[in-house]
């Protein structure tokens, strides 16, 4: 039995929409903090805001984190360096084409109809290093793994995994 670990961590290209509403939340949340020394229900929306503010912040900086262990792909989200969030997981044995998203290999792909899951840092690099990776037939799900990560599923796909 093949028994191998890789992970590899990928940082999501930062929102500028979501720092911006960080920032004006932030702004409002104090402005409303002042005027709820003076009228007590603005401190309730000042307590709003800055749940609000809190919940920007996390989502504001997100990383990816990709592990591969005994034959399962699990994709997680990490929020703010801080917060982990259980995402996916993927089977091997359920991946029809594992390729780089450019690839040849995923011609007779584009033609269908597919839900698409972006867990990639959503920068198109030069070289791209982004894979696309077919699930079960009705799903795309976006990657930027390493050469590492890709070779540890390969070693268990070989017919489905490609580099080129």
């Amino acid at each position: 039995m093949n028994d191998s670990y890789v992970e590899c961590l990928v940082a999501r290209k930062k929102s500028g929409l979501m720092g911006l509403l960080k920032v004006v939340l932030m702004v409002l949340t104090v402005i409303l903090v002042l005027m709820g020394m003076v009228v007590f229900p603005f401190l309730i929306a000042a307590l709003v805001t800055g749940v609000g503010t809190w919940f920007a912040s996390m989502y504001a900086s997100m990383e990816f984190e990709y592990l591969y262990v005994d034959r399962e792909i699990t994709v997680d989200k990490v929020l703010n360096k801080s917060r982990r969030k259980k995402g996916e997981k993927f089977d091997v044995g359920r991946i029809e084409i594992l390729a780089p998203i450019k690839s040849w290999h995923l011609d007779s792909y584009k033609n269908r109809q597919f839900k698409v899951t972006d867990y990639s840092s959503g920068i198109e690099g030069q070289p791209d290093r982004r894979y696309a990776m077919i699930y079960d037939g009705g799903r795309k799900v976006l990657l930027e793994p390493s050469a590492e990560f890709v070779k540890a599923v390969q070693s268990v796909a070989p017919r489905k995994v490609f580099f080129d």
